[in-house]
């Protein structure tokens, strides 16, 4: 095995596991939230926020790193539209995931002093797990596309 495959497969490996937990973390706070059970939400918010500080901070720290490596090997140019593109998205995704870690910490911080207290989950988790729920969309939509152009290198 070559070193470029070995950094092939750790870039490849990294963004597996930014979309892969991604989705994860995504569909169980979507499951947590519709039960309504501030204890259940607290929990799997906690669980989601030790997740992403892992798996996701781990593999989106690799990636640049891994990406300069098989840049550096292939003598790809930064120049490359594809891998303009891509950092573009890579800098979108970034601007969306950032403050979705800070609305996860502080849905976990309601939800739990919902639960201690018993009482019903307050307007701002509502608020805060719409806006959670919309930077998803612009924020996964962007490494789906860029794994597209990882792959394709259409331009």
């Amino acid at each position: 095995m070559t070193l470029f495959f070995l950094v092939k497969y750790l870039h490849l490996l990294g963004a597996i596991v930014i979309l892969g937990t991604g989705t994860g973390i995504a569909f169980f706070m979507l499951m947590a939230h519709r039960t309504g059970d501030a204890a259940i939400i607290a929990r799997t918010a906690a669980t989601v926020v030790i997740a992403d500080m892992i798996f996701t901070l781990s593999a989106v720290l690799l990636q640049p790193v891994s990406g300069g490596v098989l840049m550096a090997l292939s003598a790809t140019g930064i120049a490359e539209r594809w891998l303009l593109a891509s950092l573009a998205l890579y800098a979108v995704a970034g601007l969306f995931w950032v403050p979705v870690i800070f609305m996860q910490i502080e849905m976990r911080n309601l939800a739990r002093i919902a639960a201690e207290k018993n009482q019903p989950l307050p307007p701002r988790y509502f608020a805060l797990f719409r806006r959670w729920f919309l930077f998803g969309i612009p924020g996964f939509g962007s490494v789906m596309i860029i794994l597209w152009l990882m792959i394709a290198k259409p331009f």
